[in-house]
């Protein structure tokens, strides 16, 4: 399986030392060198983030082209234009992203999309992990990651550990 990862679930798995999940689950994943200078500035300039070091397992691309259509939009941001352009580009089975207009124009595109939250699920599935509630916890706490609170039931059923 190959997938293309914009920042912020790499940068949030870095954070609460979840990131080897990624390589473990879907192994074979790419980030346009935009992603990496985005997370590579957000760990010095972010005090949530300070100090976490890209994967070094995740393959740095260059896109040969950015989509017009996507350049072309004010919702995303660089990071999110490379990352669909690439993931188009390779034939990706899935963009690991969680904005909600970069899921809407990875869907426009035809592509799969997984979330923090879905790599968390299929972790949990796969006995990668032994729960999620306590890495939403962190998430939350740590990241200041915002999840409602009917989102986070559904994500915890969905995994058994709430009934």
């Amino acid at each position: 399986m190959t997938v293309v990862t914009d920042t912020s679930v790499v940068l949030n798995l870095c954070l609460i030392g979840q990131q080897e999940l990624l390589r473990l689950l879907y192994g074979r994943i790419l980030a346009p060198t935009m992603v990496v200078v985005e997370f590579q500035r957000l760990a010095v300039v972010d005090a949530r983030f300070q100090g976490l070091t890209f994967p070094d397992f995740i393959e740095k691309v260059v896109p040969l082209r950015l989509l017009p259509a996507l350049t072309a939009s004010s919702r995303l941001d660089a990071g999110e234009v490379a990352a669909l352009s690439l993931a188009v580009e390779r034939q990706a089975d899935a963009v690991l992203m969680d904005e909600q207009a970069g899921r809407a124009a990875a869907a426009a595109l035809g592509l799969r999309t997984i979330g923090l939250l879905g790599v968390l699920r299929d972790a949990k599935e796969q006995s990668l992990i032994l729960a999620v509630a306590p890495l939403l916890d962190r998430l939350e706490m740590e990241a200041d990651f915002w999840i409602s609170s009917a989102l986070r039931s559904m994500v915890l059923k969905a995994v058994g550990e709430i009934f």
